[in-house]
């Protein structure tokens, strides 16, 4: 589904990745961990395309296709999905009528015609139910307001409504109390099938207690060092990322 093949990217000039590689395959979740500074958040975006980031060498290909000239919408429109470590709040636009422009922005893009409204409403109440997602929340203006946990919450709900290919969830955890952090992994494994796949970046291991991973990766000094299978999250949280860095002297 994901290819990366020896990618640089830079902001501002400034190299961050340098030479990453990387392969996700439908059905898979893959985690990605490293210290501040390492390119965690920078991976993220650059296969979002985020447009301050600039590829500089390398190859991002998604279902088989090169995907690095299109913006960031296309890519959305062709199903990757990007969490935000820090949500935008849109005053005076509700979360439903958010996820009703976004979707049919993107079957727009694929040529189908708006969502009747009966389906919309039904895939609302279909989905907000399995996220255990009050109504009223629904009626609130995108992020106005809400708490951290209620902001990823949300994150998650517009990803079930969307049913991206590819999730990648940028430091979903970040400032989660424990219940919000279950709710939200919760929300994320009810979500996972064969058919997509999801990368979760994260500084800590008690995220991936719930969110089960098939590969583990340890980025630092914006490469990939070391892979390997769940448990390697439980050495990093044993023994900290030094071990690593020791590691590669």
């Amino acid at each position: 589904m994901l290819k990366i093949k020896n990618l640089h990217a830079s902001v501002e000039d400034k190299a961050i990745l340098k030479g990453i590689n990387l392969e996700v395959n439908p059905g898979e979740v893959h985690a990605i961990m490293g210290p501040n500074g390492s390119g965690k958040s920078t991976l993220a975006s650059v296969i979002a395309g985020k447009e301050e980031y600039e590829v500089t060498n390398g190859d991002i290909l998604f279902e088989d296709k090169n995907i690095e000239e299109l913006a960031a919408e296309e890519r959305a429109h062709k199903g990757i999905f990007l969490s935000f470590q820090y949500p935008v709040e849109i005053p005076g636009v509700s979360v439903t009528n958010f996820m009703k422009t976004a979707i049919n922005e993107t079957r727009k893009a694929k040529g189908l015609e708006e969502m009747p409204a009966n389906e919309m409403l039904k895939l609302i109440r279909e989905k907000s139910e399995l996220l255990e997602i009050d109504r009223k929340f629904l009626s609130r203006s995108l992020n106005e307001g809400f708490s951290g946990g209620e902001k990823k919450r949300n994150e998650i709900f517009q990803m079930a409504m969307l049913e991206p290919k590819l999730a990648i969830l940028d430091e979903t955890d970040s400032g989660l109390d424990i219940d919000a952090l279950r709710i939200v992994a919760n929300g994320v494994n009810k979500l996972k099938s064969k058919d997509n796949a999801v990368i979760v970046i994260t500084h800590y291991q008690r995220l991936l207690d719930y969110i089960v991973p098939d590969f583990v990766h340890v980025l630092h000094n914006g490469r990939i060092v070391k892979s390997g299978t769940k448990e390697l999250a439980h050495e990093l949280e044993e023994k900290g990322y030094d071990w690593i860095k020791q590691e590669l002297v």
